[in-house]
């Protein structure tokens, strides 16, 4: 977690631990949504505000901001339970998205620069090479969100982001969708991966062009079919 927890116990250590684990693996369920609001109101004499804060800045990352379709009134109702325990929301945004390095702005650049377009496919794709890393000093978790920014331009469903790891000699592979293309089952038939429908991920072992490659063949069997 980006923020940390002061003056908490061991038992309150575990609490959250359980809880942002809990709703990180299960999020969005309507069984777990209902479960985790019947537990706040259960527990709120134990959760005290850091606690919410680790708990709220969990659900802010696995909602994308409560942006993605599976974000429920549910959801909105458990934050406003955390918001009430004395979370502050503006200092978790800064905290989770104004928080980064200049290095990790040119990574960023690097990838939107290499984006492109599947032809006749509302797919976009970018690849990073293991020099474009190392030249822009990449750091663990730098690209964390970079395959969104498909996803922003008009008519585009699917964005996929390529990721070369030399020093495991495989390449990473993201997808994010929206709609009707669920990028779970291509990441699980061709790249070795899965996820949820609209956000996966799949590992190559093939070079990075060669993936490159597989994946224009992949993604056109796939929508096609």
């Amino acid at each position: 977690m980006l923020l940390h927890i002061k003056g908490s116990n061991k038992y309150n250590r575990k609490l959250v631990s359980r809880a942002t684990w809990w709703y990180a693996e299960k999020v969005m369920s309507k069984r777990l949504m209902s479960g985790l609001k019947i537990d706040i109101n259960l527990r709120k004499n134990l959760i005290d505000k850091d606690i919410a804060e680790c708990i709220y800045t969990g659900i802010v990352a696995d909602t994308g901001s409560f942006r993605f379709p599976s974000t429920s009134s549910n959801t909105l109702k458990i934050a406003s339970e955390l918001i009430d325990l004395g979370v502050e929301i503006n200092q978790i945004y800064q905290n989770l998205f104004n928080n980064f390095q200049f290095s990790r702005l040119k990574l960023l650049g690097k990838t939107l620069e290499n984006f492109k377009k599947v032809k006749e496919l509302p797919v976009m794709y970018s690849l990073l090479s293991d020099e474009d890393q190392k030249i822009n000093n990449y750091k663990k978790g730098d690209t964390e969100g970079f395959v969104n920014f498909g996803l922003s331009i008009e008519g585009i469903l699917c964005s996929v982001l390529m990721v070369e790891k030399k020093d495991e000699g495989v390449v990473k592979l993201s997808f994010r969708s929206k709609g009707e293309i669920s990028v779970n089952d291509f990441a699980a038939n061709f790249f070795n991966g899965g996820g949820h429908i609209h956000a996966a991920g799949g590992v190559s072992h093939l070079s990075l062009a060669e993936t490159e490659e597989k994946f224009l063949k992949d993604i056109l069997t796939h929508i096609k079919s």
